[in-house]
Order: structure tokens, then C-alpha cells, then sequence
């Protein structure tokens, strides 16, 4: 609880002080039948042409689709925040985009245990990217417990890489 409160009050911090972008005064229009230009929404920076494409999906941050956990524990570490704010912010300027939140464990525990854990991580995940802007309509958890390992070995490096949440958009899964 302290986490998502403190979470919640950085996130507002950081959206007070982002500064704005500058707007060049607008030209006058052609035709007095177009509607006016909707004004600029302070603080958020639209994104990049590319971004509109599609490709900004498969480039920089927004290509890593992974938020990784340690031992029986499913709190987003501060170094995954980048990242989901990254894709918080591409769901909420890509209203019709939609996202799957896939929670992962490790093979320890018995199945109950980990589909639960592995739920828990999957919201724990969906609350940051509702937090940093996406709608709750275009994010869905699911858990899939220890059945999608990405590694089979038995050691702790591989382990490691099981307890994870994936996040994958439309067309992915």
C-alpha cells in the first residue's frame, strides 16, 4: 500500500513539473467550416510519427515487454517504472490499443500458489499502467502460473527468469 501511495504521489510530482511544450501561434485557417485545433494537453508530449506506425512498438523501451520478480514476491521494482510509464503512455494516445498482462512463476511452489502469485504480479502491473495513464479497459490481467516457463533448468539464474509478467498488445497473443 505505501508503495502504490508512494508511486501515485511521484507520478503526480512528475507530471506537475514537466515542463510544456512550446506551440508556434496558429496560422490563420483557410476555410472558416474546419473546427478549431484541440488545444495542447499540458505536460504530455505527443509522440513521434514513427510511434503512429506502429514501429516505435518494436524500438526503445517500448520493445521490452517484461517486468521481472524475485522470490514469491509480485511488487514492481523501481527500476521496471520507466518502462510502464513508456507503456502507459502509449495506451492512453492509442485509445483503441488493448494489452495482455501475462503473470509468470517460477516451477517452486504448487500450482495454486503460483497462479495466485502470478495473478497478483499481472495486477500489480495492470494498477502501474493504469496509474501512468492507460485506461482499465484496455489492460487485462491473467495469470498463467508456472506453465510458460522461459527456461527449464533448474537453477536459480533460470528460475530468475520465470518470475516475470509479460505484456503483450493486440495482435501478439
Amino acid at each position: 500500500m505505501k508503495r502504490t501511495l508512494f508511486a501515485a504521489v511521484a507520478l503526480a510530482l512528475l507530471y506537475g513539473c514537466a515542463s510544456t511544450p512550446e506551440t508556434k501561434p496558429a496560422e490563420p485557417q483557410a476555410t472558416p467550416a474546419q473546427p478549431p485545433a484541440a488545444p495542447p494537453s499540458v505536460g504530455v508530449k505527443p509522440l513521434p510519427p514513427a510511434a503512429m506506425q506502429g514501429d516505435s512498438l518494436k524500438e526503445g523501451t517500448l520493445a521490452k515487454r517484461s517486468v521481472f520478480y524475485d522470490l514469491d514476491r509480485y511488487d514492481v521494482k523501481d527500476e521496471y517504472r520507466p518502462l510502464l510509464q513508456a507503456h502507459g503512455k502509449y495506451l492512453a494516445e492509442h485509445a483503441n490499443a488493448k494489452m495482455l498482462v501475462q503473470g509468470n512463476c517460477d516451477e517452486r511452489g504448487s500450482r495454486e500458489y503460483n497462479v495466485a502469485l502470478g495473478q497478483r504480479r499481472s495486477e500489480g502491473v495492470k494498477r502501474m499502467l493504469v496509474l501512468m495513464g492507460a485506461k482499465d479497459s484496455q489492460v487485462e490481467p491473467v495469470s498463467l502460473g508456472e506453465e510458460k516457463p522461459r527456461c527449464a533448468d533448474h537453477t536459480e539464474s533460470c528460475w530468475a527468469q520465470n518470475r516475470r509478467a509479460d505484456l503483450l498488445y493486440n495482435g501478439e497473443y
